[in-house]
């Protein structure tokens, strides 16, 4: 059996080691460049700086107790409850490194002076695109937070919620955005959606609308599995609200993988079956625009992926599914909720601001001046989205020529002089 002594020591060196492990991680250059920092704005920039901050000082006041109990044990049994809470010290501090890494790595992607001045756009996009819904209900938005990192969809951290540690709470909706979708990033709304749904309980509001008004057309195994997809349904609602076509394009680009993916069902996946999910998408545009590309773009997708080769269970789902698309895409769109103050989310949002004449109308009055001028990025910043994007998806042979158009837009906006970019 080892000696108090030795145990003591043991105790004492790896405690001596914890300590100086945490000064390392009190320097926040040691995780982000100094002008990443510097490129983030002054209000997300003190709120980032001081949570973090906070989660190292309870990292430090733990491991300065840990030397404090150590320095008064008497037995060996208070010796070994030195020992166990060191273990605990060991794992919250792996947690408090994985959140300054975190955050650390999304600033860092501000490093570069062009993706500095994007990010900073998509920064101002995202808060418009909550504020649009949050403000006219007397609900402030949170801070935005946007990085770039690989993959094929993007991804949120929602202001607000429990980080690892189990003690820091998010100071800010830190959005991930793909590389593949930066100069078309509809997928940015959608995680907006996320964090809005959050702060006003929407997604469980609209799980228990489907589930009561679905069951008077549908079996309720039916009903039931597209309540359990509701948090993933209104973020893309949310998308297609502020973008329209151009949101269902590219959600549409995101999730066209192979047959077995598309028509693939994942017991305890938040969200909709792919082939299901994007001809829902396109009945929204349907409800709302009428007839448009959205009818080519869901006629392809059937043909592609036909049903026949769904598991049994699954395609009878999806086409039972297919048949609700209209009543779905009415429930989405035009029913009143509490969370809206009693409005539907497009008497909130309006989608005639997005329809594609009237999108197309307005590039015509304004011509070139819409990309340049201060007011239309002031006020108008995802209407632009919502046009950029729609072109995109109906003029393929000028994506290019688009894309460069939006990427300089962005970098205008995000402060980047022109000689820059």
């Amino acid at each position: 059996m080892i000696s108090e002594r030795a145990l003591r020591l043991q105790l004492a060196r790896q405690i001596a080691h914890w300590r100086a492990a945490v000064a390392t991680i009190n320097d926040p250059s040691n995780f982000a460049a100094a002008e990443a920092w510097a490129a983030v704005e002054g209000d997300l920039d003190l709120a980032l700086r001081r949570r973090l901050q906070e989660t190292v000082n309870r990292l430090r006041a733990e491991a300065d107790g840990l030397a404090s109990q150590l320095s008064t044990a008497q037995s060996r049994e208070q010796l070994l409850a030195v020992r166990k809470r060191l273990i605990a010290f060991r794992q919250r501090y792996s947690q408090t490194e994985t959140i300054l890494d975190f955050y650390g790595d999304a600033i860092n992607t501000r490093t570069n002076p062009k993706l500095r001045a994007i990010l900073h756009a998509l920064d101002l996009i995202a808060g418009h695109s909550m504020d649009a819904a949050l403000r006219p209900l007397g609900r402030p938005s949170p801070p935005v937070l946007t990085y770039i990192d690989k993959g094929m969809g993007a991804s949120i951290l929602r202001a607000g919620v429990r980080l690892w540690d189990g003690g820091t709470l998010s100071p800010a909706a830190a959005i991930k955005i793909t590389r593949h979708n930066l100069y078309r990033p509809t997928s940015l709304i959608h995680e907006a959606g996320h964090q809005v749904e959050n702060l006003l309980g929407w997604a469980n509001e609209f799980a228990a609308l489907l589930r009561h008004e679905l069951a008077s057309f549908a079996p309720v195994a039916v009903a039931e599995a597209w309540a359990a997809t509701a948090t993933e349904i209104v973020a893309d609602i949310f998308a297609f609200a502020h973008c329209g076509y151009a949101a269902v394009a590219a959600l549409h680009d995101v999730v066209a993988a192979d047959e077995a993916t598309v028509l693939r069902y994942l017991p305890g996946d938040p969200h909709p079956i792919p082939y299901i999910r994007v001809l829902l998408n396109a009945a929204y545009c349907r409800w709302a625009f009428g007839v448009g590309p959205w009818d080519d773009l869901a006629e392809a997708w059937t043909e592609t992926y036909p049903l026949t080769q769904a598991h049994p269970a699954t395609g009878d789902f999806l086409q039972r599914s297919v048949d609700l698309l209209p009543r779905l895409a009415e429930l989405s769109l035009a029913r009143p909720l509490r969370a809206f103050g009693g409005r539907s989310i497009v008497q909130l949002l309006d989608p005639a601001r997005i329809n594609p004449n009237a999108l197309l109308a307005w590039a015509r009055q304004l011509g070139p001046a819409l990309y340049i001028s201060p007011h239309w990025a002031n006020t108008e910043p995802i209407r632009l989205l919502a046009l950029s994007g729609y072109r995109m998806a109906t003029e393929p042979e000028k994506a290019k020529e688009i894309a460069n158009e939006y990427e300089a837009w962005m970098l205008r906006v995000g402060g980047l002089p022109a000689r820059a970019a």
